[in-house]
């Protein structure tokens, strides 16, 4: 569903059917903070684990799936996305263009070597790009063989857990993005909640348990191919510059690569759930959220919630940058800097100083 889908819906569609964390009332009209709306992250997904409002479908496991992700059509489709996005050669040097010039011949062989389970994923480059926040950031660089293939199992995968993620996660899914968790800040800014927890997750990407990730993949998908295969590419190694032997992969899944967004969705998905049942007002883009609350007490009970869910997750809440403040004292998501300025009295949401230094 599109944003502007979202923003013209009437504030009252869906109150009363589902059970949600951020609470938009209607214009003049008083609210507790305990009732229900669907406006301000849009509808649920279906087979969703967070609504309430009516009977759950049985639970039910895929299992014949690798033979969907090696069929030619899907790697074609793989393979155009991947020329698409164009991007940097892996640790292999083949190319883009490389890649083209015998692009069905590659393709066949490829779609042979998963048929045959003699595929194995290379080591990812690392290259790094400098932080808003300072120091730089690790990226992994697939080859493109092995970018094709995570494409693959991304368009068979990610709409079978698309149906079950929750509506508070904005980040990498189809209908969403940054505009839709910046419209339901700005909802929530607007509308009563006077305490946020700035969050951020200690090095994410660089501390997701492959077991405790392969588990969760698990929930839905059964094909043990499958399972295999993801396994393969979580472990695949780096290659850092300038070092002729590979580092491995004991922990994390390196960004860089098509699959790892929908990992990281799946990882988090379990701190979504918790917060929203919770009735806490999260809004997650990938690694990155904030949580609304009506009181300081509930805001910390919020964070403390959210970092023993991390804790059981092997992450933690960095103890410097996560931060339990007053809306109208300011807090910062997704390169924006939200704050009261008194002199105007009104809401303001500006572009954080380190994210217009970024730009020439």
């Amino acid at each position: 569903m599109s944003d502007d889908t979202m923003s013209k819906r009437p504030a009252k569609d869906g109150v009363g059917q589902l059970q949600l964390q951020i609470v938009f009332p209607e214009e003049g009209a008083a609210s507790d903070g305990t009732g229900a709306t669907e406006r301000h992250n849009g509808p649920a997904a279906s087979g969703s684990g967070v609504a309430t409002g009516g009977s759950q479908c049985p639970r039910r496991k895929w299992y014949s799936l690798i033979d969907k992700v090696y069929a030619l059509p899907n790697l074609r489709l793989a393979w155009a996305k991947v020329e698409a996005n164009r991007g940097a050669g892996g640790i292999d040097g083949m190319s883009v263009a490389r890649f083209a010039e015998r692009v069905e011949e590659r393709l066949d062989e490829l779609a042979a070597d998963l048929r045959a389970k003699t595929y194995r994923p290379q080591p990812v480059r690392r290259v790094y790009i400098p932080k808003s926040g300072g120091g730089q950031r690790g990226l992994g660089i697939p080859t493109v063989r092995d970018r094709i293939v995570q494409q693959a199992l991304l368009q068979i995968l990610g709409p079978i857990f698309e149906a079950k993620f929750s509506r508070c996660s904005h980040g990498f899914r189809p209908g969403r993005g940054c505009a839709s968790a910046l419209e339901v800040v700005d909802r929530a800014v607007k509308h009563g909640y006077g305490w946020v927890v700035d969050a951020d997750i200690e090095a994410f990407f660089d501390s997701v348990d492959h077991d405790q990730l392969l588990s969760a993949v698990n929930e839905e998908i059964a094909d043990g191919s499958v399972l295999r295969l993801i396994g393969q590419i979580l472990k695949a190694g780096v290659m850092a510059p300038g070092v002729a032997e590979e580092d491995p992969s004991e922990l994390g899944t390196p960004q860089g690569g098509p699959l790892s967004p929908l990992l990281a969705n799946v990882y988090l998905h379990r701190l979504d759930v918790e917060l929203e049942q919770a009735g806490y007002g999260l809004v997650r883009y990938a690694d990155d959220l904030v949580i609304f609350a009506r009181s300081e007490a509930a805001a910390n009970a919020a964070r403390d919630l959210a970092g023993e869910h991390l804790a059981g997750l092997g992450l933690r809440l960095h103890p410097e940058k996560t931060r339990v403040v007053t809306v109208a004292g300011g807090f910062e998501f997704l390169g924006f800097h939200w704050f009261w300025d008194v002199k105007r009295a009104c809401w303001r949401k500006e572009v954080r100083r380190k994210s217009v230094h970024r730009f020439p």
